[in-house]
Formats: structure tokens, sequence, C-alpha cells
């Protein structure tokens, strides 16, 4: 059913379990970390493909990358200046400059032949390679900038403003480790040492399926008893920031066009997300009616608010891990950070675990129900050491979720808990 309306709500009915092909009733709820500890268990690292540059961005390195050539490759110039023998200045002052004919002038990336010979320089640019006979590079400032002859009023040592072939990366060093999830600069990097491919467990692919017969596109029309889909836009973005390469689709509530999406996407996702059709029973289980045939997919309630309603298992051929997430907005979010982002980063190889910093001190009240792990949204001030709960905790509310950044923790066995306890928080991205 809709991704924005209250299917997570606690209902009357048995939640039905799916396993080996078959569905079963189970009352009983699990907990926050046997839901996460089976669905690690399950998830299976993507294998890995050697992929260019600009595909590997995202990806997680499978092997060592050493380096085949130094860095840099070729003495050369730090700055913009003269290339000189240091002990042709070495008496220069502003009182006393040394004056020296200019024979030629090197830009960055000239590959012509130059010399520097005893009383002389050479003009030389950042980047471009020192000529032999030169020690020392003056920076610009410290002359008067002459085209055909130099005014130098400062010495310099040998060495000075010169980047030496291999003192950043020597031949044969490892540039990257595997395990490493490849930004920006470690792209930098491989490209800086001529690496044009790497082996990699690449970004995930994931398809996010909304439902709901009473969803419209934003930025259509409506009329009474419709909404516009935000879950799909959320939860894709959310994959796409969690590293994933992300689409969304919008199903109406028909088992058999769910279904029939589901199968549509498996050849192309590595791990599909639904969201609602999970909660209510009987003809708007949708999701639930759909999979009752394909794959084996667990539905059970677990001991959390939000996001009681939770299902996960694989479909297809190829073992596909697929979430189907309760219908609120607030509801999907948390399960999708709670459940789905440590899934993308297993499915890369990366480590899971939510680590919290020190535990910040409340800046108000908050309730849970007994027996459930409630997930409230706050305002982590991590320099104050503080966190402060927001007002529209409800599951439907997104305008607290949208000014939160971070989720406070109140544990099963804890119903209140006041201004100045220390909390756990899960810091959202």
């Amino acid at each position: 059913m809709s991704s924005d309306t209250g299917r997570d709500a606690a209902s009357s009915h048995t939640a039905n379990s799916h396993t080996s092909g078959s569905h079963t009733d189970s009352g009983d709820m699990v907990s926050v970390d046997s839901h996460l500890a089976e669905i690690l268990a399950t998830i299976r690292p993507l294998p890995p493909v050697m992929l260019g540059l600009a595909e590997a961005e995202g990806g997680v390195l499978a092997e060592d990358v050493t380096a085949g050539t130094p860095l840099p490759s070729f003495d050369n110039s730090a700055m913009d200046g003269y290339a000189v023998r240091a002990q042709d200045i070495e008496g220069a002052s502003e009182a006393a400059p040394v004056t020296l004919p200019v024979t030629a002038e090197i830009a960055a990336g000239d590959t012509g032949s130059y010399q520097v010979t005893p009383g002389s320089c050479v003009r030389i640019m950042t980047g471009a390679l020192l000529p032999p006979g030169a020690d020392a590079v003056v920076q610009v400032e410290w002359t008067d900038g002459g085209t055909s002859r130099a005014q130098f009023r400062r010495p310099v040592a040998p060495g000075d403003a010169i980047r030496r072939r291999g003192d950043d990366v020597a031949k044969g060093d490892v540039l990257v480790t595997a395990g490493t999830w490849v930004g920006s600069v470690q792209l930098a990097l491989l490209a800086a040492d001529g690496v044009g491919s790497a082996l990699v467990r690449p970004r995930p692919r994931v398809a996010v399926i909304s439902t709901g017969n009473e969803l419209a596109e934003p930025g259509t029309p409506i009329i009474p008893g419709r909404i516009w889909d935000s879950n799909s836009f959320m939860l894709a973005a959310a994959a796409r920031q969690a590293g994933a390469v992300a689409d969304r689709h919008r199903i109406s509530d028909d088992p058999a066009g769910v279904l029939a999406a589901i199968e549509d996407q498996l050849p192309r996702a590595d791990l599909l997300v639904t969201s609602g059709g999970v909660s209510m029973g009987g003809e708007h289980d949708v999701v639930k009616a759909a999979l009752a045939g394909l794959g084996t997919v667990t539905f059970r309630k677990v001991a959390m608010q939000p996001g009681m309603p939770q299902g996960f298992g694989v479909v297809g051929a190829q073992r596909t891990p697929i979430f189907t997430l309760p219908g609120n907005p607030v509801s999907a979010f948390v399960s999708f950070e709670l459940f789905v982002r440590p899934a993308l980063r297993a499915l890369q190889g990366l480590h899971t675990e939510r680590t919290s910093p020190a535990r910040p001190l409340l800046t108000g009240a908050v309730r849970s129900p007994l027996g459930r792990r409630s997930f409230l949204r706050g305002v982590l001030d991590a320099e104050e050491g503080s966190v402060t709960p927001l007002t529209g905790q409800a599951s439907h509310q997104l305008a607290a979720l949208a000014h939160a950044n971070a989720l406070i923790v109140v544990p099963e066995q804890v119903v209140a808990m006041d201004a100045g306890d220390p909390a756990e928080v899960v810091r959202l991205p």
C-alpha cells in the first residue's frame, strides 16, 4: 500500500513468516539486533570486477594497488621562479643583489633539452622538469622577474623548491590498500601513477519500489485522498548517499503488478527495497502477496519504534536481497538506516558497525514504550556534548526528521529518560 500512510501501526493480526518457500504465523517480536544479524549473515559481498577509473569511483578495492612508477616521476620545480646553482647566488641580498643571465624558459610539460651552466639561470614554471646543472629553484618573488637577466635578492640552499623524484611515492609502494573505498583522492592518486583501471567491488545497484494506489508523482495535481509519493525519492536518495546506484519505481496496489516490477528489476539490481504493503493484513498486504511464491522472505515484527513491521529475504536465481519496509516515511527512513545501509556496506565488503560518539546528554525528557527500542529524532551538538529531542515524533512526520541529524536510542527496557541523562545516538548522514 501507500508509501506515506500509517501501515506500521501496531495491529492485532499475527505477522506472517515465510521460510523455505512457505508462510507460517509468528506473533513474537524479534530484537533489532537479531533482525540485523540475520540480514548480515545472508548478505554476500559483490564479486570484484575490473573497472576503468571513472566507473571505479565509489567502489571498494579488492586488491592492493602498487605504484608502477615513482611520484613524482622526475625532479621538478615546486614553484614559479628560476632554476639556479645555489652557489652562484650565495651572497645575494636586498642591498647587494646578484644578477645572472637567463638562458631559457621551461614551462610545465616542456620536454626540451635545457641545462644550467655555471653563472647562469633558467626561468622555470611550477611542475616543469628541473634542468641538469641546477640544484635549487628561487621563487620569483625573491627576484625582479627578469626575462633576459634576473636579479636575485636572497640566497637559497641546494634542494630548495625542488620536488625530488619519488619523494611522494616510491616505485613498488602500495598506493591504495584492498578494502579502501575509492573516493576522489584515491582516484587522483591512482590516476597520478598512470593506473587506468582497478579491481573493485562496485557500487551496489538498488531498485526502490514504492506501492500505493493513492500515490501521485510530485509536480502533478492531486485530489483529496491522493498524496504525492515521497518514499521512493527518499529511499533512492538515501541509497545513493550510502554509495549505491539507485533508481525508483511507483507501483499501484496490485500483487501481480508488484511481482512483475520485482521480477523486472532482478537482472539489474543487487538489492531491492519496497515500501508499504506489509502491515495491514489481508488484501492490503500487496507486497506480502506478491512475494508469497518468490524467493524466501520473512515478514516479522521487530521490537522497535518506529518501523515495527519488517520483511527481509532473497529472491531470484541470484538470491538478490530484498527489504520490505513499512510505509510511513519516518519508519521507512529509520529502517533504511538500521538495516539497509549496513547491508549495502556488506555488499562491498566494508565493516557494518554503527559506532556512536561519546554519549551526549539529553536536553529534554523522552518517553518510550516498554519492550521496544525507540529511535527518536534529535539534534546532536557534538561540541557541546548534548542532543535535543525534536517535537513531532510520529512516524508520518517528515518535518522533524528533516531537521534531525541524529536518532536518540531509547533501550527496550527503558520507558523514560530525563534531561541530563546520557544517551546513545545514531548519527544521520
